[in-house]
């Protein structure tokens, strides 16, 4: 039976080579499309399991370059138990390099504490530091402190011509290289990492704020929990929420990454959804019947919650530890105000893992216009091959054939269209999406994953079974003499 629907698809090369083509493009497309969000996927999965500590960043902003936090809180964090260190961080956009105007892809100055830096365990750019081949150097070390030594990225290297010991310009000012790391994501390889003074000093940066802080915790301490300690630090103080208005004043408009702009306008319209609670709700915020209790308070409770609202930047972590003693519903109604965001690895993927969602639905969309295009060919194709074999499959059945015989020939017929079409389609799928790599490494990742292929060649198979259905049934349901009579 197999060899005779082969037989029957060269015999009729022209039409059945369209049918395949038709359903090669659509399998190829659907694997490039959908290669876009598992290459995502992989990039943020490979970044943030590299990074397990947690950051803190003013509540609202999206990403640590738009935030702004006094710079003293950093001790106030430093002193949580489980906290190991803390280290301050400064992004900024960088504009020119060597008299180049920088666009896309963006890079950003990367101010660090060197100190409490290299007191981190894991850091990932120090761990992606390179040690062979032409860019052999060294991380930063307290040596660099008040020095515009750098390290910089592989891809900045590259582009700009540099090595060990080179100068580059930034922002108008020279800049010695001092070593080279190369981590693989987009994310991470976009830096230019120096003293966290230096930065202050070239971009005006204020002196008593730095952009997030970098907490990395003792070994066996759980993340979520010590950023719930973290939280509880803070809540009471005050400081202003980030707004989409006051990216202006600290960063250009566009980022020059298409995502990271993505990113950004999505999170300002989730925030700016997010209504201010009226005088009115924040009274019933604070009755005993809105804390779930119709009661008095206890003693001991008053104070927790007088001494988590009164806590004032300076404050000590053993002064506010009877904030943990508040119930659990004053924690989460006291979250919505806390000056601080502490986002974790698996917040920041949640993030991006939202993003993703939407991704997939429009490259669901576009995939299903040109899967539906290639199913109407297999349908017009089969059902072509069928009308013009119909003598043929009257003497079959005349012959003996039962109606479930023309049904099998039929189908398998249009199963093989479907597999050729989905090994060739899943094939120059990953193909593109290897191209599309290398000619553009540093602006984009895509990842035709092993499932996707799979995915993709068993799909097509079941879409050229279901395009040969509907000509298979009208044949199989056609009498002997019906059939020959008609041809």
């Amino acid at each position: 039976m197999l060899k005779l629907a082969f037989r029957n698809l060269l015999s009729r090369p022209m039409r059945s080579l369209l049918s395949l083509l038709g359903l090669t493009v659509a399998i190829a497309g659907m694997v490039g499309l959908f290669s876009v969000a598992r290459g995502l996927d992989a990039m943020i999965s490979d970044t943030f399991n590299d990074i397990p500590g947690l950051v803190v960043m003013q509540p609202g902003a999206p990403i640590p370059i738009f935030s702004r936090l006094p710079t003293d809180w950093g001790d106030d964090i430093a002193a949580v138990p489980g906290v190991s260190v803390v280290n301050g961080e400064i992004w900024q956009r960088v504009n020119v390099i060597d008299g180049k105007t920088i666009i896309s892809p963006p890079r950003f100055l990367f101010g660090i504490d060197i100190a409490s830096r290299i007191a981190l365990k894991k850091c990932v750019y120090r761990n992606a530091m390179l040690t062979d081949g032409p860019y052999v150097g060294r991380f930063l070390n307290e040596s660099d402190r008040g020095t515009f030594n750098i390290v910089v990225s592989r891809q900045i290297a590259e582009e700009f011509e540099k090595g060990i010991g080179d100068t580059l310009q930034v922002n108008n000012r020279d800049m010695t290289i001092v070593g080279v790391y190369h981590h693989g994501s987009l994310l991470v390889d976009v830096a230019i990492i120096l003293d966290i003074d230096q930065v202050r000093s070239l971009t005006l940066f204020d002196p008593d704020s730095v952009c997030a802080f970098y907490v990395e915790q003792e070994e066996g301490v759980d993340v979520e929990e010590l950023a719930e300690r973290i939280r509880g630090v803070f809540r009471g103080r005050e400081v202003e929420r980030w707004q989409p208005s006051s990216a202006i004043r600290f960063a250009p408009a566009s980022s020059g990454n298409p995502l990271i702009d993505f990113l950004r306008r999505l999170d300002q319209g989730l925030k700016s959804q997010k209504p201010p609670p009226t005088d009115d709700s924040q009274e019933e915020k604070n009755t005993p019947e809105a804390d779930g209790d119709s009661g008095p308070q206890s003693d001991s409770e008053s104070e927790a919650i007088e001494s988590s609202v009164e806590t004032v930047p300076g404050q000590s972590f053993a002064s506010i530890q009877d904030v943990d003693t508040a119930s659990a519903d004053d924690v989460e109604r006291d979250d919505s105000d806390l000056p601080i965001e502490v986002r974790s690895a698996s917040d920041w993927a949640d993030r991006f893992d939202e993003f993703a969602g939407d991704l997939d639905i429009i490259l669901g969309v576009l995939t299903a216009i040109g899967v539906t295009i290639a199913v109407l060919s297999i349908v017009n194709t089969m059902l072509m091959s069928v009308t013009e074999r119909i003598i043929e499959f009257g003497i079959l059945k005349a012959n003996g054939w039962s109606k479930y015989d023309v049904l099998k020939l039929i189908t398998i017929e249009s199963a093989v269209l479907g597999f050729a079409g989905g090994v060739l389609g899943s094939l120059f799928g990953r193909i593109a999406a290897d191209v599309v790599n290398w000619m553009w490494p540093t602006r984009a990742h895509l990842y035709a994953s092993p499932g996707l292929l799979v995915f993709g060649v068993v799909f097509a198979t079941v879409l050229g079974i279901a395009g040969g259905l509907y000509p298979a049934f009208w044949a199989m349901r056609m009498m002997p003499m019906d059939a020959i009579r008609r041809g």
